[in-house]
């Protein structure tokens, strides 16, 4: 398991996509009162390296001890959303909006995902103010996975997806 300090100093990927401008505290502020939840201090750090974009490779996966609709032993993490409003692209702030759309119980914070499966911070047993877990849901087999007791765990056993063999021995699809 990496050190939290070690992943965020290479957490981001190259690429513009889903960058958004750097982290300030008023967007900070904003961003809690209109998702109206504290944010866990580790997602903050590691969007004021950068506020959103693509996951480097060393980091793009989460491993499961349980089979999902991705993968035999893993979830996908390409990329994260940061907070703010560039260029139309997706962020945190479209959370509420994506939740309704999708189905998706409340109240969660959308970190990744693609409409079908979405890794989220889940607020439903801490609380608005409290410190979420981090979760799994499939939309498509209307599943969920517990992944981590907080967003800093969650970094902390990320992995290459690369790394990660289906069962069989064989390298993952994804």
């Amino acid at each position: 398991m990496a050190r939290f300090d070690e992943v965020k100093a290479t957490f981001w990927g190259e690429g513009p996509y889903g960058v958004q401008p750097p982290l300030t505290d008023a967007v900070v502020q904003d961003a809690e009162r209109r998702l109206g939840v504290r944010l866990p201090a580790s997602l903050l750090e590691i969007l004021r390296v950068q506020n959103g974009g693509p996951v480097a490779e060393a980091w793009n996966a989460f491993p499961t001890d349980v089979p999902t609709s991705w993968s035999e032993n893993h979830v996908p993490l390409d990329d994260m959303m940061g907070i703010g409003r560039h260029n139309g692209q997706l962020s945190l702030l479209d959370s509420g909006y994506l939740v309704a759309e999708w189905s998706l119980p409340a109240p969660l914070v959308l970190l990744s995902g693609d409409g079908h499966c979405w890794i989220t911070l889940d607020y439903r047993t801490c609380g608005e103010q409290g410190e979420p877990s981090v979760t799994w849901f499939d939309v498509e087999t209307d599943t969920e996975l517990p992944l981590a007791t907080d967003f800093q765990t969650f970094v902390e056993r990320l992995a290459a997806a690369a790394s990660l063999e289906d069962s069989d021995g064989s390298q993952s699809a994804y």
